[in-house]
């Protein structure tokens, strides 16, 4: 006998993002462990290969032709570790071969009611009504998380990529896809040491999901052969939108000391403290103030045809000092990819800043004001994305605030 299944009931990954993308209760979603059939008020309108499995689900392959299925495997495959690129590889040739099932991996088949247009309930079919040509879904599956974001990678019919959506899908993702459109926008295209970037294509409101769609990066961009080494030019031209140095200002009296304060007060608890100390040791300190990228690390970079790709730009802000995208390197590096705790990360990211000082003109009181200030805007950040509905970093919470009281003196919570 055959059981069907509706994976948004699930707790994890796969339950997550189908309740994200496929939230409308009119659809049908099944994962039959046999052979299934449709009911007649319902119509299939996707089939999704699992891959690997429902219990170690990672990436919903759409399997509406060999070549759509192929593609979504294959596309940006040099952007992976080799790991994960080969077993792509391996699935990609299934896919081409019309042979996933040889895999057993279970499928995915969502079904529309009969009398109701696809493109009202499947965010994959109005997105290719807005941009004149069928589209079909590859979806990332991660581990549940108020502040991920559900991705789709769109192709067409003949497996070209067309564009990439992000899915804000409670107040925090909704805030962050809609930054990123507004930096998109504005962020220059002059090329030289300035990165390319991909271009916004448009923002589309889609029942109570805000969605950014952005064209596909180039096909052969690649992961960058010294990841761990600061692309010091490109950062040094993002913060200065590809011109000149900006005249340093003092701290006290900046919109970004402003911007810290009120964001601070907002939030509350010690890092109310954090600020004031930082505000008092640093106040008269000239610094220059320029853009970052606001998560600017190893995996949202690569290069293509000699140039810089930067994508993700999500946390992107003006008015910040200048080295905060360096700052963030060095502690995310160290915290996401060596395993070291917020302590040891910070201690990373002073040695970054300590090596790179003279490119960016960090002395030692400003190589210590743009530590502290990445540290004071870091936790903001953590914060507001829990306010947002996106949870506290168990990475990050207590332990960033222990090690700004530690450096700026401020009570510990």
């Amino acid at each position: 006998m055959t059981v069907a299944t509706d994976p948004r009931s699930r707790q994890d990954g796969l339950g997550w993002v189908t309740r994200a993308i496929f939230g409308d209760p009119r659809l049908r979603l099944d994962l039959p462990t046999g052979p299934a059939a449709v009911p007649t008020t319902h119509r299939p309108a996707a089939r999704y290969a699992v891959v690997p499995s429902v219990e170690r689900a990672r990436f919903l392959l759409p399997l509406a032709s060999r070549r759509v299925g192929a593609a979504s495997t294959l596309a940006y495959n040099a952007l992976r570790p080799p790991r994960v690129r080969a077993s792509r590889v391996a699935v990609g040739l299934l896919a081409a071969l019309g042979a996933t099932g040889l895999a057993r991996m279970p499928v995915l088949t969502v079904a529309v009611p009969t009398d109701t247009d696809p493109a009202e309930l499947l965010l994959a079919e109005h997105l290719g009504r807005l941009t004149g040509r069928r589209l079909h879904a590859a979806i990332g599956i991660r581990p549940p998380d108020p502040h991920h974001k559900p991705t789709l990678q769109l192709f067409d019919d003949r497996g070209a990529a067309r564009a990439y959506a992000k899915i804000g899908w409670n107040d925090a993702t909704r805030a962050m896809v809609r930054a990123e459109a507004a930096a998109l926008r504005e962020l220059p295209r002059d090329g030289g040491a300035f990165p390319d970037v991909p271009r916004l294509l448009r923002e589309v409101g889609w029942g109570d999901l805000a969605v950014t769609l952005v064209e596909p990066m180039p096909a052969r961009v690649r992961r960058l052969r010294h990841p761990q080494r600061p692309e010091v030019a490109a950062m040094l031209a993002v913060a200065r939108r590809g011109g000149p140095a900006a005249t340093p200002r003092p701290v006290c009296g900046s919109a970004f000391l402003a911007d810290l304060t009120a964001r601070a007060a907002t939030a509350g608890g010690p890092v109310v403290a954090a600020v004031a100390a930082l505000a008092a040791r640093d106040g008269a300190l000239p610094v220059e103030f320029g853009r970052w990228h606001g998560d600017w690390v190893p995996w949202n970079l690569g290069r293509h045809r000699g140039r810089l790709v930067v994508w993700d730009w999500e946390n992107s802000g003006a008015d910040r000092p200048v080295g905060f995208d360096l700052a963030h390197q060095g502690f995310q590096s160290a915290l996401s990819l060596g395993g070291r705790d917020v302590a040891g990360a910070t201690g990373d990211m002073v040695g970054v800043l300590d090596r790179h000082a003279a490119a960016f003109g960090l002395d030692p009181a400003r190589r210590r004001f743009v530590a502290d200030a990445y540290l004071v805007e870091l936790w903001l950040r953590t914060a507001e994305l829990a306010a947002g509905g996106g949870g506290w970093s168990a990475k990050l919470h207590p332990a960033l605030l222990h090690t700004l009281a530690d450096r700026l003196g401020s009570p510990r919570p």
